[in-house]
């Protein structure tokens, strides 16, 4: 095997496997056979993958090829069951992924991605396991209320890292799909489509070779506009959730930057074209910070804003974290602030949070290696 191979299996798909296999003399169905070994048994070692001939692993290997498995540094447990992991990526960056285990939070019935709990014609809660993983070291983004934005953005991942982070959590968690069911969300550290190609070609290994249902999958963006517009043309998509956060432009860009570029009237004018499949729905995320952006006030104009679209949105009351100068609103206002968008018409639900006391939930991923970041101009 004298072709210069590449160093990692793990984010290459069949038809790139095949061609590799091919091209190193060996016939295509050895191709099915890594793919099953790295994908469904995530195994970590070519010599795992014990249906490979042992010279071609010894050949693959001495060629530097390997599966390129992610391992986890950490893993701390919250009292509510949920799971966040420290992975360290090959070259020493960390990244940090959060398993949500089934009879997890959220309101029930609200058909929330994000793991939420919901419940059956007969009354009784059906859990589903849920994965929240990442698609960039740290965050570009900037939100004001969140941890992971202290960061900034280190770089992407590729799509093998992020492929990776599902394939260690699931065999740590010793979960197979599509047998178990498990949902999964790109809602971790950074912004999906800041970092389109990678997660697409990810979002297709989940659902051609780990067997993940695109169905089950949600990706959250902040309002990167012109990707919303590509998404829509994808043959695999996950489906759509936009974080909103705010009720107009003023207080938008305050809490999100991101807002200067691509404003309230272009991300709502985005979903709107958005190409909904049947009985699709986009979801919109609202987090809610004690009297900046929870007035019933406020609620009104997100009414006015959603009006007429097949959406839904989610409300979740800020996860407070050091060196956020925000704080948590009271039950009292988050119900008030439903209530005016249920009586508007709005599907609206709360979001209850799993993993706070272990920093996992939403908005309070954090890395404990600091190292230099890139402006979101970089990224562009």
């Amino acid at each position: 095997m004298n072709k210069v191979m590449p160093s990692s299996l793990l984010g290459m798909d069949r038809a790139e496997i095949t061609a590799l296999m091919i091209a190193a003399g060996e016939p295509g169905y050895r191709a099915q056979q890594i793919v099953q070994g790295i994908y469904r048994r995530r195994v970590e070692t070519l010599d795992e993958i014990s249906t490979l001939p042992s010279a071609l692993r010894e050949a693959m290997t001495q060629n530097g090829v390997t599966v390129g498995a992610l391992r986890a540094e950490k893993k701390v447990l919250s009292q509510d069951g949920t799971a966040r992991y420290l992975i360290a990526c090959a070259d020493g960056q960390t990244i940090e992924t959060v398993w949500m285990p089934e009879g997890d939070g959220g309101e029930a019935g609200d058909g929330s991605e994000a793991g939420d709990a919901a419940e059956s014609a007969s009354g009784r809660t059906v859990g589903r396991s849920t994965i929240c993983i990442s698609s960039q070291v740290g965050c570009a983004v900037d939100c004001q209320f969140c941890l992971t934005a202290l960061l900034g953005v280190k770089r992407n991942l590729t799509a093998g890292e992020i492929v990776g982070q599902v394939c260690a959590v699931l065999k740590d968690q010793n979960v197979s799909p599509p047998g178990d069911r498990v949902n999964l969300v790109f809602m971790g550290m950074g912004e999906p489509f800041l970092n389109y190609d990678n997660f697409i070609k990810a979002s297709r290994l989940l659902v051609e070779n780990v067997g993940i249902a695109e169905r089950r999958m949600t990706v959250s963006t902040a309002g990167i506009v012109p990707r919303i517009h590509d998404f829509g043309h994808e043959t695999v998509r996950p489906k759509l959730a936009i974080s909103l956060n705010a009720s107009n432009d003023t207080l938008r860009t305050r809490l999100m930057p991101l807002n200067k570029k691509w404003n309230l009237e272009m991300v709502i004018a985005a979903a709107r074209d958005f190409p909904l499949r049947s009985r699709e729905y986009i979801t919109f995320e609202y987090v809610l910070l004690r009297e900046v952006n929870d007035e019933p006030a406020n609620a009104r104009e997100v009414a006015e804003l959603l009006r007429g679209l097949r959406c839904k949105l989610n409300l979740i009351a800020l996860n407070c974290g050091p060196g956020i100068d925000f704080a948590t609103p009271g039950a009292e206002r988050v119900l008030a602030f439903q209530d005016v968008l249920r009586s508007a018409g709005i599907p609206t639900f709360v979001r209850r949070p799993r993993g706070r006391d272990i920093y996992a939930a939403c908005g309070q991923l954090k890395r404990t290696v600091e190292v230099p970041t890139q402006p979101m101009a970089e990224l562009l």
